[in-house]
């Protein structure tokens, strides 16, 4: 019986039903009976108690939220009885115990990475296309369908040929609305010309002019820190000539990220080219050649505390918090206490967990920074009407997410238990060993796309609910917080934590589990579904207001 409802904390006033349960049946857990008032679905919650108007509501031990009428023991947990609230959180001095985890099957281990001259190590080998501004685009899709075709980057060309049955059937007048559509074989080269190189990534992008000037300045930074990345290898630059972001203020940002910067980089400038077909022909012959002096890149042994793993969730469920976050949570305990970089972001789903990361965070500088952060982050969100109450989605909600605390609550288990020793504003770097905050939306590719630009050269992505959210210069591993998704969408996940809700796995055996499919995707050894599927997404914060 206990299987079929969880209680997350002692101190809950709730329990989350594990599998569907029925109207008037009698559950037991904990020594207690609770007889249910009405259906309650996999993944919701109900009440253990009794509760009066305003009565704050308990999960993972915190408040996540005030009833708003009497409430009975076995009613279910919904938008009608419920409203998002938090307690207050402010800076108290450190005083954080942490008990590391057991790491020593790990502590000899090694990912095989690509080496760069400034001492970090790449998960992956790509060259990376920048545009300055919108208006190179065009341009750079030109040039990805060029050299994706002809190089062996390409994912697949089954859809052309999809359409091109569906013509052929349409110029014979023949019906096109029951045609067999199955297409077995693609006929896109498997080998590529350059071995070393996994990708040429294209950054497309709707700044760099018009808006304001800070958001070309945000853009900068944002596109510096990605040519800076440690899974890039090289870089071409389009820019049209007179657009905000200028060449140099890209170069002035560059180099004052890495004074040492030393990959190869070109730079093309449309309004000072012959014409179109000049630009994207030097272009292509300059990269060319850039390819393949990047292709002599070859992976070598690299400690996994060279790791720097971003993680996120989107699309989530009642099951994130309990199967894949802390699942998540206890993979980045484990490479924080083997010298690891662990990135936890997006600052609207920390809303009703501040209290305990800022008691974990060592400096109080620091701590300071994230209460700020989150302070003007939830002001500027209010001052338009909206707030971070607003950030669950319809599909959160009918999953089981109703109020944000609960929401992030259990998004905060991604983070694990380690200690905080950074807080970073958006596209600052990582420089510190262990659990950094970086303030992102909860967005998907705003959030990932900011977690690349502070370093994680992987991404651990949870989902509930299924996204096939990708990053063009960091892979994006989908872990799956139930078996019913992982089967349903196996073209998208990697690894599936259901077993945890089937309680045949624990947290810390799917965290284990987690950390070795990091090393294998690390090493080039497994290739995550995204990265398949060339799912690059790329959104730059312009620093408003986003939940």
């Amino acid at each position: 019986m206990e299987n079929r409802v969880l209680k997350i904390h002692p101190s809950d006033n709730v329990l989350v039903a594990l599998q569907d349960l029925k109207a008037g049946e009698s559950i037991g857990y904990g020594g207690e009976t609770y007889v249910l008032v009405e259906d309650i679905n996999a993944k919701h919650k109900f009440f253990t108690e009794d509760l009066i108007t305003g009565s704050a509501v308990i999960m993972y031990g915190v408040m996540v939220g005030r009833v708003l009428h009497d409430v009975k023991a076995g009613q279910w947990m919904n938008t009608r009885n419920l409203r998002h609230a938090t307690e207050p959180y402010a800076y108290r001095p450190y005083s954080y115990t942490w008990e590391a985890p057991e790491v020593s099957k790990f502590e000899s281990r090694s990912f095989m990475g690509y080496h760069r001259s400034d001492g970090r190590v790449g998960t992956a080998n790509y060259w990376l296309f920048i545009p300055t501004v919108f208006c190179e685009n065009r341009n750079l899709d030109v040039i990805r369908e060029a050299m994706h075709n002809e190089l062996g980057y390409t994912v697949t060309d089954k859809y052309r040929a999809k359409t091109h049955i569906l013509r052929e059937l349409y110029a014979r007048g023949e019906d096109v609305t029951s045609a067999d559509l199955a297409v077995r074989e693609s006929v896109v080269p498997v080998d590529r010309l350059f071995k070393n190189v996994d990708g040429i990534k294209f950054l497309n992008h709707q700044g760099g002019c018009g808006g304001i000037r800070q958001d070309a300045a945000v853009l900068s930074k944002l596109l510096a820190a990605y040519a800076d990345h440690p899974n890039v290898v090289g870089v071409t630059v389009l820019s049209l000539g007179c657009q905000n972001l200028q060449v140099r203020d890209f170069l002035d940002d560059l180099y004052a990220l890495n004074p040492k910067f030393d990959k190869p980089l070109l730079i093309f400038e449309q309004q000072q080219s012959q014409s179109e077909e000049q630009l994207i022909t030097d272009a292509i012959q300059q990269t060319f050649v850039g390819l393949i002096e990047a292709n002599k890149c070859v992976r070598r042994p690299a400690s996994l505390s060279k790791l720097t793993i971003g993680v996120k969730c989107g699309g989530s469920d009642g099951f994130s918090g309990i199967s894949a976050n802390p699942a998540v949570g206890h993979c980045a305990d484990l490479l924080v206490a083997l010298g690891g970089t662990v990135l936890l972001a997006e600052f609207p789903e920390l809303c009703g967990a501040e209290q305990n990361l800022i008691d974990r965070t060592i400096n109080e500088a620091a701590a300071h920074k994230f209460i700020q952060l989150m302070k003007d982050y939830s002001e500027a969100a209010d001052r338009v009407g909206s707030g971070f109450h607003m950030n669950p989605s319809p599909g959160n909600i009918r999953d089981g997410l109703i109020t944000d605390a609960i929401k992030s609550n259990g998004a905060a288990k991604k983070g694990g238990t380690s200690p905080v020793v950074d807080v970073l504003d958006y596209t600052e770097r990582a420089t510190k060993p262990g659990l950094n905050l970086v303030c992102t939306p909860g967005n998907d590719v705003e959030a990932t796309t900011g977690k690349a630009a502070s370093g994680a050269t992987l991404i651990l992505f949870t989902t509930g609910l299924g996204t096939p959210t990708g990053n063009p210069v960091c892979p994006v591993i989908k872990v799956a917080t139930n078996s019913v998704l992982s089967k349903r969408m196996a073209d998208i996940i990697d690894i599936d934590c259901g077993p945890i809700i089937a309680g045949t796995r624990t947290i810390q055996q799917m965290g284990e589990d987690i950390l070795e499919y990091c090393i294998r995707a690390a090493s080039g050894e497994v290739v995550p579904k995204a990265v398949q599927l060339n799912q690059d997404d790329f959104i730059p914060w312009k620093r408003g207001v986003s939940l």
